[in-house]
């Protein structure tokens, strides 16, 4: 005989409807009512489920990774600098155009401002934001290295440069730049790379 009730929900489903709000009020502005509403759940399933709001954040933040921002680990494969700068932007502004909802980048806005209880996730999101950057150092570098881009670029600069215009690009986004502004901003943007 099974101990205790079954689940009475789909978890994954929940799971992107607390992302959803998550996306939408960043870490701090989305209250537990809020979440258990859009989940279609109650505290104390929330709570068996996914632990605390922190715990239900990470969970959602893996999905966000491993869903929307997919894009970027599939952009980085690609064979030249230019086509890996080129497929994160168009996939930020793709992934802007499919979102009916939300704008903008959770890890961008989640938590930039927050109060003391909150700074754990301030620091995870800022942590990410520095691994995106890092990667982007190392694909370039690799492209120095295979002769894609000149000897003597100055990679770290470069890579920090792509994650400013994306950053800068979910905010536009978050603000209500449509889809032809953010491309014109990724243009211009790829015109910085060197060649």
């Amino acid at each position: 005989m099974p101990s205790g009730r079954t689940r009475q929900f789909d978890a994954d489903e929940a799971l992107d409807r607390a992302l959803a709000v998550f996306w939408l009020r960043g870490y701090e502005g989305a209250t537990l009512p809020e979440l258990t509403r859009a989940m279609g759940i109650n505290r104390p399933s929330l709570y068996a489920a996914f632990g605390n709001k922190e715990q239900l954040f990470h969970k959602a933040l893996e999905r966000y990774q491993t869903g929307p921002m997919a894009f970027l680990t599939e952009a980085l494969r690609l064979p030249t600098a230019r086509a890996v700068v080129e497929a994160i932007f168009s996939g930020f502004v793709r992934m802007q155009r499919d979102c009916d909802k939300v704008r903008g980048c959770l890890v961008v806005s989640g938590a930039l401002a927050s109060s003391e209880e909150a700074e754990p996730v301030r620091r995870e999101l800022a942590q990410l934001r520095q691994a995106l950057v890092t990667a982007f150092r190392k694909r370039f570098e690799r492209a120095v290295r295979d002769g894609d881009l000149p000897a003597g670029t100055d990679c770290a600069t470069l890579a920090r440069y792509i994650g400013t215009v994306l950053s800068g690009l979910a905010v536009q986004a978050a603000s209500g730049a449509t889809e032809k502004e953010l491309r014109r901003v990724s243009a211009l943007a790829l015109q910085a790379l060197p060649s």
